[in-house]
């Protein structure tokens, strides 16, 4: 009898036991969702300045009310077109002259257009007007493996996060990745992106290209 009383005590005790330790007998999920991803970091707060000449990716449209500027972004389709862009300093109407389109007080042409950029305003040292430019032709753009799959719902909220950064002109969702247009990028967008949502989930791309 007495033996039969110590084997149900200890059996017993070893119950109490396996119940009160969590860490040996309780299982974890290590599993991570779309919502237990931490916040975005904030991104940078200014399109960042060029440490050497750039060129415009293609042609863009230079429109003239008042300032001369650079349509990095959508243009209008009106006539005279409108469009929203970075002031251009130095521009001569009169060194394009005959390539350009005039109505009233507004002046607008296609151009390939090198300069330097200060983050705010591309200050000319060249332009080809589109009837001399001799574009190279259009490659299929080719992107890095994403470091992880995303759902397609993940994608479409990091398209919306990621129209915030500065100068960004448009994003969309393409395969498994995010693609964002932005004015102009040093690489420390694209790095802001990769440390966010993972290498290669995000693709930014400049309408401002470095010269090589």
């Amino acid at each position: 009898m007495m033996k039969t009383t110590i084997a149900l005590a200890a059996a017993a005790l070893f119950a109490l036991t396996a119940c009160g330790s969590g860490d040996d007998a309780t299982a974890t999920d290590d599993s991570v969702t779309s919502a237990d991803r931490p916040t975005a970091a904030a991104p940078p707060a200014a399109t960042p300045a060029a440490p050497g000449p750039v060129h415009t990716r293609t042609l863009a449209t230079v429109i003239d009310t008042g300032t001369p500027e650079l349509c990095l972004g959508p243009v209008r389709e009106s006539h005279p077109p409108q469009c929203d862009g970075p002031e251009l300093v130095g521009w001569d109407w009169a060194a394009q002259r005959g390539v350009f389109e005039r109505e009233g007080a507004t002046r607008w042409g296609q151009f390939a257009v090198t300069g330097t950029w200060d983050g705010e305003r591309l200050t000319v040292t060249s332009a080809v007007p589109a009837a001399l430019y001799d574009a190279m032709p259009a490659a299929e753009p080719t992107y890095p493996e994403p470091a992880e799959q995303l759902s397609r719902a993940e994608l479409e909220r990091i398209q919306a996060e990621v129209l915030e950064l500065p100068g960004a002109q448009d994003a969309y969702v393409t395969g498994p990745r995010v693609v964002v247009d932005v004015t102009y990028d040093d690489g420390s967008l694209q790095q802001w992106a990769d440390r966010t949502y993972g290498e290669a989930v995000v693709v930014v791309t400049g309408a401002l290209v470095d010269e090589e």
